[in-house]
């Protein structure tokens, strides 16, 4: 006993100096959300693929010109060899992480305020923008598996102890464990994904607040109300087929020809998905708010003299809409150009970039029909952009309910004078490998440089706000 505690308090401290646990899985939008911030804070760009991308752009444009089954087949090991073995769940420690997280950011300051909860690539630039933080509710866990993609059932039960296992050593953690054979049909063969959500605050976290907040500071608490069909397995252990993107959560357990002939196209063994029946809605593992969480986080703040404000939004990319007006305003604000829109994709997030070259963030979840559409609103409601940026991420197939490469370049020639894909190879998307890379190589290409700007203050956010008045479909709860 004495040597595991020693053993654990060893990997506290290696997660408290920046090191990720291994069992942490890295491309993730959590992880990569995170890590973006972070660095932004500490003044610096994120380059996608590490400190030397070129070698890894090489070995990414081979693999996108590859044949299909043989890109794909590379994906799949890949995913597994990225994956933790079986035997991992054991270390897995909510502290652990915790101290990773915190690890991302400058100590040295007190902020105005903290973002906790819902994983958001829009909120990564509002964060940008109050120059604070965002500790995740959701980290992934993702461990190495055997599994047909298209019998849910068994990859549930083959799941049921390994999760039991991790959940006896963390207490304040919940599994959302998800398994979508639409869009993650490349890895979940190989790889099990357990999403970890947070229960309560715990000691790191509270530690972090108490030190790095400034007297009467606000605790922003991001509350998406995205829910989704599950099955409740054990206590706090939620099973979700499917994920966000072009199929809603009833087609998940509808028999269908779209499905049928997914299925087909895929050599499956199987004419439909036969997913464990569920047992009614609840957050959706990657983007939902656990509201488990909200009463410590309230006690929390009642006991420090912290103010809560409640950031709560049904679809995840609603925030997107309000960021991007709130991005415009600023920058008018400061006298700069408000015409250059930079669309981001999923994991795909450069603040540093964004705000470095003077344009307007505005982030999609995916690549499916459902994000295009939104982005399409977006436009329709807004003033027009003479510059229109877009990257895309590739997952590798033609998922049910994928926006086409037309779809998204009719978007771009909405742009007054300039519409480009960055980082996309038009005739390999989305088995394009290298576009999470590529996609930073040719944001650090375009024109115009900006000097770097002073925190958006709170009273400004307030003003801007205000101007809004319901404009948005985000609600501000203000607690005290």
């Amino acid at each position: 006993m004495q040597s595991s505690s020693l053993k654990l308090t060893i990997v506290d401290v290696a997660a408290s100096f920046g090191r990720k646990p291994g069992y942490i899985t890295g491309l993730d939008s959590a992880t990569v959300a995170l890590q973006s911030l972070g660095s932004y804070l500490k003044g610096k760009d994120f380059p996608s693929g590490g400190m030397a991308p070129s070698v890894k752009t090489f070995a990414a444009e081979v693999g996108s010109h590859l044949a299909k089954s043989i890109s794909q087949g590379l994906s799949t090991w890949g995913g597994w060899i990225n994956a933790s073995p079986q035997k991992v769940v054991d270390q897995v420690r909510a502290e652990t992480m915790s101290h990773w997280v915190i690890s991302q950011y400058p100590r040295q300051q007190q902020y105005p305020a903290v973002m906790i909860g819902s994983s958001n690539g829009a909120a990564v630039h509002l964060g940008a923008a109050l120059g604070i933080p965002w500790l995740p509710q959701t980290l992934l866990f993702c461990f190495q598996h055997a599994a047909d993609p298209d019998d849910p059932r068994s990859v549930l039960e083959s799941s049921r102890e390994l999760a039991r296992r991790l959940l006896n050593n963390n207490p304040d953690l919940a599994i959302y464990q998800m398994h979508d054979p639409n869009q993650d049909r490349i890895k979940v063969p190989r790889v099990g994904y357990f999403r970890l959500k947070r229960l309560r605050l715990g000691k790191a976290y509270k530690q972090f607040l108490t030190e790095n907040l400034a007297p009467g500071a606000t605790i922003f608490l991001l509350e998406s109300q995205n829910t989704w069909l599950a099955t409740r397995v054990q206590e706090r252990h939620l099973f979700q087929f499917g994920g966000k993107g072009g199929l809603t959560p009833q087609e998940y357990f509808q028999d269908s020809q779209k499905i049928r002939d997914f299925l087909k196209q895929n050599k499956s063994n199987h004419q439909r998905w036969n997913p464990p029946d569920p047992d009614g809605w609840f957050p959706e593992s990657e983007w939902g708010f656990d509201p488990t969480l909200r009463q410590d986080v309230e006690d929390f703040a009642r006991e420090h003299n912290f103010r809560v404000c409640h950031i709560v939004f049904d679809y995840p990319q609603d925030l997107s809409f309000l960021v991007a007006d709130l991005y415009r305003w600023w920058y008018e604000q400061r006298g700069l150009p408000s015409n250059r829109l930079f669309v981001e994709s999923f994991v795909y997030l450069q603040p540093w970039w964004t705000l470095r070259l003077g344009l307007v963030p505005y982030w999609i979840v995916f690549n499916d029909q459902t994000s295009a559409d939104r982005l399409s609103n977006y436009l329709d409601g807004t003033k027009p952009f003479d510059e229109i940026y877009l990257t895309l991420f590739s997952n590798g197939i033609r998922s049910l309910g994928l926006a086409s490469i037309e779809q998204w370049r009719s978007l771009l020639n909405r742009a007054h004078k300039h519409g480009q894909f960055l980082g996309v190879n038009e005739q390999t998307y989305p088995n394009d490998l290298a576009s999470f890379i590529r996609h930073y190589t040719d944001m650090k290409n375009l024109d115009g440089r900006y000097p770097m700007p002073k925190a958006l203050s709170l009273e400004q956010l307030d003003t801007f706000l205000t101007q809004a008045g319901r404009r948005y479909p985000v609600q501000w709860v203000r607690k005290n």
